[in-house]
């Protein structure tokens, strides 16, 4: 079976048709199904039916799928044993990571990064989507979630803290909300089931239950500034939300820990340019320092 028809035709198994998997090998329509029908001929079998909601796979697609997602395991496992032979100091490295992570932590370290190592390009890709470093979607990640795959190298980076927030607008208006009340009267703002199922439901550890909610967000940053604009009371990062001058932190005293974590795959651990992207993140963790009430609950370095 020829890799490359093999690949074609697992994007159209995955996504069900012809133009779905042209659009995402950024290949035109044609040779997408030109490929297909070779790797059909050269099998002596049909791999589809074509209907009108799209490509079903037959029995001998389903056996074929099978084969090439072992092939494709196999090449890209070869692709990253030689990257991880990489010594020098150039080349790309993908980043995944949330936008407020990247906005605080990892372009002041991507800026020095850049200054020790310009021949170094990094493709930084926001989202709350955990991204999968074994099909090469990143090679590095900043995770709140610490793996569990066995090739998979994970460091702590550091215990942070979660707070609630609102606008001085908003409190003054508002007033501040009784502990232990579900934020009974006020309006809040909080991540949607499908981004955080615990944080849809509670704010720093506090119900939600007799709470207007009045937006739901999908990211930190349009949190912050959904907070900013006096939308009402939501959940920061306290080394966000406590340098954020139009916020006033509700109830200082209650901070829900979480930690961050550097992710990236055993096989590209020894490459130069991934290894200096990876150590440029530790340094600009290890550089900040909680809030003093906060170090006493810090685990240990891993």
């Amino acid at each position: 079976m020829d890799w490359d028809n093999a690949r074609i035709f697992l994007a159209i198994y995955r996504v069900g048709t012809l133009r779905g998997a042209a659009e995402h090998l950024e290949i035109d329509q044609a040779t997408a199904g030109r490929r297909l029908a070779s790797l059909e001929s050269s099998l002596g079998a049909r791999l589809f039916l074509r209907t009108p909601s799209g490509y079903v796979p037959t029995p001998a697609g389903e056996l074929a799928a099978a084969a090439a997602t072992q092939m494709e395991q196999g090449a890209e496992q070869l692709q990253r044993q030689m990257q991880g032979m990489d010594e020098r100091l150039c080349g790309v490295v993908r980043l995944a990571a949330t936008d407020i992570t990247a906005r605080h932590f990892l372009l002041p370290a991507l800026h020095r990064l850049r200054q020790a190592h310009p021949k170094i390009r990094v493709v930084l890709s926001t989202s709350t989507q955990i991204t999968n470093l074994t099909k090469r979607e990143a090679d590095i990640a900043v995770r709140t979630v610490r793996p569990d795959a066995p090739d998979l190298i994970a460091r702590h980076l550091k215990r942070l803290h979660t707070g609630m927030y609102a606008s001085k607008a908003y409190v003054k208006k508002r007033g501040l909300p009784d502990p232990g009340t579900g934020l009974k009267g006020h309006d809040v703002v909080i991540y949607p089931r499908s981004v955080s199922p615990s944080k849809s439901e509670q704010i720093c550890g506090e119900s939600i239950a007799h709470a207007s909610v009045a937006m739901e967000v999908s990211t930190g940053l349009v949190m912050y500034d959904s907070l900013q604009a006096g939308f009402g009371i939501g959940e920061l990062p306290t080394h966000v939300g406590d340098k954020a001058s139009g916020l006033v932190r509700i109830w200082p005293q209650r901070a829900v820990p979480y930690d961050m974590w550097l992710v990236l795959h055993s096989d590209l651990n020894r490459t130069a340019r991934v290894r200096a992207v990876a150590d440029a993140i530790i340094g600009a963790y290890e550089a900040y320092e909680p809030h003093e009430a906060h170090k006493a609950n810090a685990p240990a370095e891993v």
